[in-house]
């Protein structure tokens, strides 16, 4: 297979009740930085966060045709994202201090990974690890 150097393809996008608060959190709690946001005051219509080549978009919950198919903040249905970090033992105790809800410890997984999961203040699931697929290469 060949490598590519494309930019990534899926980009995992979040509501939040107070989008403005959790993109100060989830730079100081995972290590995001802000690649754009968009928005007049507290209300963020759009905000690119990068984690290293990879972006997570979000913005505002509301009440628009795209909030009504995905729900409000914190209302469950199986939300949760994996982020591939260096050192999960760094991850953990940064996450730990910003004030993410510890769901499961640090973890060494049979497959090789050492991970986390964590809940976010308004309530998405992420788990954070060393287990780190690449597209270019194949699955072991």
């Amino acid at each position: 297979m060949p490598k590519t150097t494309e930019a990534p393809r899926l980009y995992p996008a979040l509501r939040y009740g107070n989008a403005a608060k959790m993109i100060d959190w989830l730079g100081e709690a995972f290590g995001f930085s802000v690649r754009a946001r968009y928005g007049e005051g507290d209300v963020v219509h759009h905000a690119e966060l990068a984690f290293g080549s990879s972006i997570i978009m979000l913005g505002t919950a509301r009440e628009d045709a795209f909030g009504k198919m995905v729900g409000t903040p914190g209302s469950g249905g199986g939300n949760s994202i994996y982020v591939a970090v260096d050192d999960a033992d760094a991850a953990y105790t940064r996450a730990k201090k910003a004030g993410a809800e510890i769901l499961e410890e640090l973890t060494d997984r049979d497959y090789g990974s050492r991970e986390f999961i964590c809940r976010d203040p308004e309530g998405n699931v992420w788990s954070l690890g060393t287990y780190w697929p690449k597209a270019n290469e194949p699955a072991s």
